[in-house]
């Protein structure tokens, strides 16, 4: 075979190569756009305006498409030195991240779509260059258009989707006819307040909560759908919301008939601006059409005679004891003041607990069943959660606490303890430099060893707490390393308010 009939053949192999790193160029930048857009909720504007890692943006996303036009435009083959460069980036860059991207069927959808849009790409520009067989530089495809298209087409094809899902659990809803829906939400505190009622009421109903966190509109509808049991007495669910008319939206579609609004406080106050809007927006959960009885805590500032369906619950509470074997209170009941023993830690369970316990009497249990669920009541995973003593050091897991409330009850109570204490957090996230300030008083009033993880609060932490040693810990892989060097037998290590890479 003679050179003239290879060079045409070199040619093509040569585009095909080409074109095969432009895809991994593109699919590596729809991964990052999609993880980025699975932390917040599918939401644009949230994953653009209120992403708490923005250098990521800047060298994952705006830099690599700035260098792709800059070189294009100069040299057309040294942009595939980028289309390498950028896909082993990505790779390393999910390697270390602590939650990466879930391949959901959304996603596997979304991949679809960008394969095709890339396909069809590919094709356009092979035909494109078979005409430029004699030219060294190829032409180079355009890496925004595929991305766009699986976007859109993503976006339409999801609505659409969900709308169908929708109609579905809510036909499925109404054909139970005898079943009673609870819907709970505040700033914090929801998961332990839907773990704890399921406990107290499984008992005397058949009942079903909404797993892990879920409290979502798009969670709910794939709960009901796939996963709540047609003969459910009681269907416990969280609503949660980053901005108004997210909870509106969740009780126009559940229609609850018993409403548990918690505390409320400044988290998430990025989102909604002020403590008000916040206030306004928990309170749309009692817009339900079929609302028979609300429990709202007292830190909402509702007038009850405003609506005799509500019922205020907080200021009939009295913590007796809180220490590290467990919790003692009592509250009001009726004319009475009736006691309560739970192995939960943490003053700030009285509350959560006093919302379940009104719930249970409205449904009918007496106060003796209620007074024996509670006290069996185990604690929710990561939430004040006492593990196994390990090498004589009490190790307590509340990663998944991260209001200030409850993160100062968790700090008053380590206070009992005697021996030396370990703090491990990355402070408050999603809340205001100054709770943050507040928080690192109390944290130095208690703590002799403080790990500061992540980069979000790291300067306003290392700068509040001056009397316990501190170490700032920029990489979280190497915490096992810093904990075995740094704490001794004896030791209690508190874990508080774990966040993922991405916050």
């Amino acid at each position: 075979m003679t050179i003239l009939t290879l060079q045409p053949i070199m040619h093509i192999l040569f585009i095909i190569l080409m074109q095969l790193l432009y895809a991994a160029f593109v699919f590596a930048l729809g991964y990052y756009i999609l993880s980025a857009m699975q932390w917040y909720s599918y939401k644009p504007w949230r994953a653009v305006f209120h992403y708490n890692k923005p250098l990521w943006h800047l060298f994952f996303f705006i830099l690599p498409l700035a260098l792709y036009f800059l070189i294009i435009f100069y040299d057309k083959i040294s942009v595939y030195y980028l289309f390498i460069a950028y896909p082993v980036a990505v790779f390393l860059w999910r390697g270390k991240l602590d939650k990466p991207l879930q391949f959901t069927k959304r996603v596997k959808r979304f991949f679809l779509f960008l394969f095709i849009a890339v396909l069809f790409a590919d094709i356009l520009f092979f035909i494109a260059n078979q005409e430029l067989h004699n030219s060294v530089a190829p032409k180079s495809p355009s890496v925004i258009t595929p991305l766009f298209l699986a976007l859109i087409v993503s976006f339409i094809y999801e609505k659409i989707l969900f709308f169908g899902y929708k109609q579905e659990a809510k036909r499925k809803l109404k054909s139970m006819k005898n079943l009673h829906i609870i819907a709970i939400t505040a700033s914090y505190g929801k998961t332990s307040i839907k773990n704890f009622l399921y406990h107290i009421l499984s008992p005397k109903f058949n009942c079903y909560k909404t797993p892990r966190s879920v409290n979502t509109i798009i969670g709910l509808v794939q709960d009901i759908n796939t996963t709540l049991p047609l003969n459910s007495d009681i269907y416990i669910a969280e609503a949660g919301a980053r901005e108004r008319g997210d909870i509106e939206e969740i009780a126009e579609f559940l229609e609850p008939d018993i409403v548990i609004i918690g505390q409320i406080g400044t988290q998430h106050i990025e989102y909604f601006k002020s403590l008000e809007t916040i206030r306004n927006t928990k309170m749309e959960l009692i817009s339900s059409p079929k609302l028979t009885q609300a429990f709202v805590h007292e830190s909402l500032n509702v007038n009850p005679n405003e609506d005799e369906r509500i019922k205020i619950f907080g200021k009939e509470i009295k913590v007796i004891e809180a220490t590290l074997d467990g919790t003692k209170f009592s509250m009001k009941i009726g004319r009475k003041r009736v006691e309560f023993e739970t192995k939960l830690l943490g003053s700030f369970n009285a509350v959560n607990l006093a919302a379940c316990i009104h719930t249970a009497i409205y449904l009918g249990l007496n106060v003796e069943e209620i007074q024996k669920a509670v006290k069996s009541i185990n604690s929710v995973e990561h939430r004040l959660q006492r593990m196994a003593d390990t090498g004589g050091k009490i190790i307590l897991d509340d990663s998944f606490n991260g209001n200030f409330e409850g993160m100062r009850s968790s700090y008053e109570l380590v206070k009992t303890y005697s021996g030396r204490k370990v703090l491990i957090t990355p402070g408050i996230v999603e809340s205001t430099k100054e709770e943050n300030i507040k928080l690192a008083k109390i944290i130095d009033g208690v703590f002799d060893l403080v790990i500061i993880t992540g980069s979000v609060n790291a300067e306003i932490l290392n700068h509040a707490i001056s009397r316990a040693h501190k170490i700032v810990l920029g990489d979280k892989s190497q915490l096992t390393t810093i904990l075995a060097q740094n704490t001794k037998v004896g030791d209690l290590i508190l874990f508080s308010n774990d966040t993922p890479d991405y916050m």
